[in-house]
């Protein structure tokens, strides 16, 4: 076995965004591939917005739409997020496994976070937004981390993982 991002990249259980990092991933992102069990066992994802708040995820779907439709079934759900498209340089990634919660119009839990969402994900207009999404059929997907099943960070590694130089010193896992 060599040398990691030296010799190859085939191990990066010593590379994995640290909680500092996941923090800084989760306030820059708000795209996400949420993964979730349809009938018979095959997974199943979709590419949605997200919003991190109080160290959970949620997510606006709507109640006929399968990532909604399957949890009444299965709750158990995986959340994707990358760092593709924001200003963070190298190559993140996080895998979160949870049980999803679903929120109904009516509920506290709904309105509030209708609101958290429209703030963050059009924040030039926020009321706008929660008036598009204030529908009888909305639901809000709370997902209740319940572990990580993979990550990385290639700045953790010497050349980023690409051969070049190190951006960053390694550190230890928090």
């Amino acid at each position: 076995m060599g040398k990691l991002g030296i010799d190859d990249v085939d191990d990066l259980s010593g590379v994995t965004l640290l909680a500092k990092d996941r923090e800084v991933l989760f306030a820059q992102q708000s795209e996400c591939t949420f993964i979730f069990n349809r009938s018979g066992g095959w997974p199943s994802g979709v590419v949605m917005s997200f919003v991190y708040h109080e160290e959970c995820l949620w997510i606006a779907s709507v109640v006929n739409r399968p990532q909604v439709a399957c949890l009444a079934e299965d709750p158990r759900v995986t959340v994707v997020v990358s760092n593709a498209g924001t200003q963070t340089p190298a190559r993140q990634m996080i895998a979160v496994r949870g049980v999803a919660v679903i929120h109904e119009p009516g509920s506290e839990t709904f309105e509030n976070m209708l609101h958290t969402i429209g703030a963050r994900l059009q924040p030039a207009d926020p009321m706008a937004f929660v008036r598009l999404l204030d529908t009888p059929k909305r639901r809000i997907l709370q997902v209740i981390p319940a572990g990580i099943s993979s990550s990385h960070d290639s700045r953790r590694m010497p050349g980023d993982g690409r051969g070049g130089p190190a951006k960053i010193a390694a550190e230890k896992n928090e």
